[in-house]
């Protein structure tokens, strides 16, 4: 978008939220780059540049703006729409794939060299891996800055930095202002609107509260009442008004609590090393669906008739995701051809013979890996023999690596991969495909609600009928399950008293 010059410059004009994150504009004569929305008077036209990306506009010798803080905008929807290799860079950079492994761990995770990773990110984002994974650390800085106490030598470790030096350079660069002064603003900082999705109160090391932006509008009834209706015993819960689980992180391990607000999701992270804190909230961000744009997807559902009155009534649902696709995998083979209740039985029972113990209050487990789940005595496992080979396949297949369905993984591979596992069929594969990849167009047209749901509405409910049918729905299938679903009287449908 940021090509098309006379459309950014009227969202600029017109301070439309809706684009922040799909590009950045610059200010020639202040040096400084904002979202979109920015509060303040928008600069002469002659003066804006745009930028696909706030690496981008860095590596231009832009600042942040301190007024609109566009580097804590919601991310561009593109990345976890789109199954191309550009896409798969972004939500692996995200992932933390680059601080940990470096560029050559990112080109092979990909399939490419690093000299291809490199142009198809400039290309398109004008800034390559590493530019847009020290844009990340920078995020990641100021919010351990503002929101702890942390001397600035721990800040920076736990931000990914290799040096204190590159940790004030990158600072000062990015936010024109050093570590210090940008913790003693940090009061006026928590008081900053929920727009910018800044943290709102300091705490304690290793214990941050921060704010989630969305596009709004958004349907928090099926996004936290699915959450919290599935939820395992022991992994995740629901309390006071919050959706809280544990997470498994490349450092050690962290439990999280969200609560929706009207304007952004509150959100708590207790985390055992602060170098997770920019992957446990890019996981979180992709659970609930926070970068998704709701007016693209609503948009063309309405095109039905049939689905309009729907959308109308309650608009912006997301699609619930996971903050672990293995996990979620396992789960689905688990609920098949089963309620949830007895579902959410049988991952407790899993949790509780092969989950890591953690200490927590009323969270007890992480849920297991691949390789303890394949370790596991098949004689605890209380299900027909036809799931029990399912699972030990998937299981099989997770821990070896031989099925990828990890951020960066080929949406097309890691369906013909899940078919071919035994016991693994269509609703299976589109379930996984829809909740652990994040693929907007998956679709389950054999599913009794989703079925119930179309007879009700006058669709046709037979699959291939309604397959047919929903191609008008396209690329947003995923969505438009959300819809039908909730025309049911299900717990998944409403946030829990």
């Amino acid at each position: 978008m940021h090509e098309d010059a006379e459309r950014c410059v009227r969202a600029v004009r017109s301070k439309d939220a809706r684009f922040d994150g799909w590009f950045f504009t610059a200010v020639t004569t202040t040096r400084i780059y904002c979202r979109p929305s920015c509060p303040v008077v928008p600069p002469k036209v002659e003066h804006m540049r745009f930028y696909p990306s706030a690496a981008a506009a860095q590596q231009a010798g832009f600042r942040a703006c301190k007024r609109c803080r566009p580097d804590a905008s919601p991310g561009s929807p593109l990345w976890n729409h789109r199954a191309d290799s550009v896409a798969k860079a972004m939500r692996l950079i995200a992932d933390g794939v680059v601080d940990r492994e470096g560029v050559p761990g990112l080109a092979a995770r990909l399939g490419y060299s690093v000299r291809q990773v490199e142009r198809q990110l400039l290309a398109e984002l004008g800034a390559g891996p590493l530019a847009l994974a020290r844009a990340q650390r920078a995020q990641t800085a100021r919010l351990l800055i503002e929101t702890t106490t942390l001397p600035m030598a721990e800040v920076a470790m736990a931000a990914g930095f290799a040096s204190i030096r590159a940790f004030n350079e990158t600072v000062r660069t990015v936010f024109a202002l050093s570590p210090t002064d940008l913790r003693s603003r940090r009061g006026a900082a928590s008081d900053v609107s929920a727009r910018d999705g800044g943290p709102r109160t300091g705490a304690a090391a290793g214990v941050l509260s921060l704010r989630l932006p969305f596009r709004a509008p958004l349907c928090p009834d099926n996004l936290f009442g699915h959450l919290a209706a599935t939820a395992v015993p022991g992994v995740e819960e629901w309390r006071d008004g919050a959706y809280r689980r544990t997470l498994r992180l490349p450092h050690g391990h962290a439990v999280v609590s969200l609560w929706p607000q009207p304007d952004h999701v509150a959100c708590r992270l207790a985390l055992t090393d602060l170098r997770d804190l920019s992957i446990a909230i890019a996981r979180c961000r992709r659970m609930l669906d926070l970068d998704a744009d709701p007016t693209a997807v609503d948009d063309q559902l309405r095109t039905d008739p049939e689905l309009r009155p729907l959308v109308d009534k309650d608009p912006g649902r997301r699609v619930p995701g996971t903050v672990d696709a293995a996990e979620f995998a396992v789960r689905a083979v688990l609920g098949q051809q089963v309620s949830t209740a007895a579902a959410r039985t049988h991952a407790g029972r899993l949790v509780a013979a092969a989950g890591t113990p953690i200490t927590d209050d009323g969270l007890t487990h992480l849920f297991p890996t691949p390789a303890e789940l394949a370790a596991l005595d098949p004689s605890v496992l209380a299900m027909p023999q036809s799931r029990k080979v399912a699972f030990a396949a998937l299981v099989e297949a997770l821990a070896s690596g031989s099925l990828d369905l990890g951020v960066g993984a080929d949406w097309a591979k890691a369906r013909a991969d899940l078919l071919a596992l035994p016991g693994v069929g269509p609703w299976t594969v589109e379930v996984i495909a829809m909740r652990a990849l994040g693929d907007p167009d998956a679709f389950i047209p054999g599913d009794l609600g989703v079925r119930i749901a179309a007879r009700a509405l006058g669709l046709p409910d037979t699959p291939g009928a309604l397959v047919r049918r929903a191609q008008a729905w396209r690329p947003w299938r995923a969505y438009a399950v959300q819809y039908l679903w909730a025309t049911g009287d299900h717990a998944v449908n409403r946030l829990p008293a």
